[in-house]
């Protein structure tokens, strides 16, 4: 399986046997799976959403805009708990305006999911960590 390093953008290839033993990059050295959501700009986007094989969770969102204020420690809890399974990364609207305009993000915050490169679900509105838990597991990310 491809991960990408969260630290150096590395394509790191794991068994997926060993996903759940904390695998460290090739290249860095650090922690594959550090359960914090990646921040994403237009030069490292579809890199990271195309060559990682774990379904990818983006989170649009702005500075500015208060759901998504609340929503973050809840996202970055979930990502943690679910880093094996799931890559969190978020992208910030305002800074990435051609990204929010490619996928038509209409609302913020705005969680679109990624499998094998492609957008798999969309969810506008912040959600509470069990309810972001479910929508995932509905998505048959578990």
């Amino acid at each position: 399986m491809e991960l990408i390093c969260p630290h150096c953008s590395a394509i790191n290839r794991i068994p997926e046997a060993r996903l759940n033993q904390n695998p460290n990059c090739g290249k860095c050295g650090q922690a594959l799976h550090t359960g914090l959501p990646v921040d994403l700009t237009t030069t490292t986007f579809d890199r990271y959403i195309t060559r990682n094989q774990l379904p990818v969770l983006v989170d649009f969102w702005a500075s500015w805009c208060g759901p998504c204020k609340m929503m973050a420690p809840t996202f970055k809890q979930v990502g943690t708990e679910l880093a094996s399974r799931v890559r969190f990364a978020k992208v910030e609207t305002e800074a990435e305006q051609a990204l929010a305009a490619r996928y038509q993000i209409r609302s913020i915050p705005t969680l679109v999911l990624f499998k094998d490169g492609k957008e798999h679900a969309r969810m506008s509105g912040a959600l509470d960590a069990n309810g972001l838990k479910q929508w995932l597991r509905s998505q048959d990310v578990n």
